[in-house]
């Protein structure tokens, strides 16, 4: 029988996870902030603020690994709080769209219909999407 103690229980195993966790986390992340400022940005700026991100990811993987860990752990702090606050202002924003949409799903609802949503029933949305993602 293999004791897989002594692998697994080492400071190798240890190191290589937190090096896979860490390499995953900030690939996924550099994912999503590149696709939402494409949206966000539109084609002509994206570019210049792509390459800003990626310049920023790169002076934060360095600074995150040389840097004091109390100071990491502080900074992270603080970005999740920012994070937090933008989606806070995010939500109350949205949300009389949200409920409108789901006044109306409850409506069809009490009236025995399978809902659907129907973009022409909303034309006061202030941004309108693709409408034919609506048909997908």
């Amino acid at each position: 029988m293999v004791d897989l103690g002594r692998f697994f229980g080492t400071v190798y195993f240890i190191a290589v996870a937190i090096f896979f966790f860490s390499f995953t986390s900030i690939i996924a992340n550099y994912s999503y902030g590149e696709s939402n400022i494409e949206f966000i940005a539109g084609p002509r700026v994206a570019k210049v603020a792509v390459t800003l991100l990626r310049v920023a990811v790169l002076v934060m993987i360095f600074i995150g690994s040389v840097a004091n860990l109390k100071a990491v752990w502080d900074f992270a702090d603080l970005s999740m709080g920012l994070m937090a606050l933008i989606n806070l202002v995010a939500i109350v924003w949205l949300s009389p769209v949200a409920f409108r949409i789901l006044k109306d799903y409850e409506r069809q609802l009490k009236v025995g219909k399978h809902p659907t949503f129907d973009p022409d029933d909303f034309k006061k949305l202030r941004y309108e999407a693709n409408r034919d993602a609506w048909d997908q």
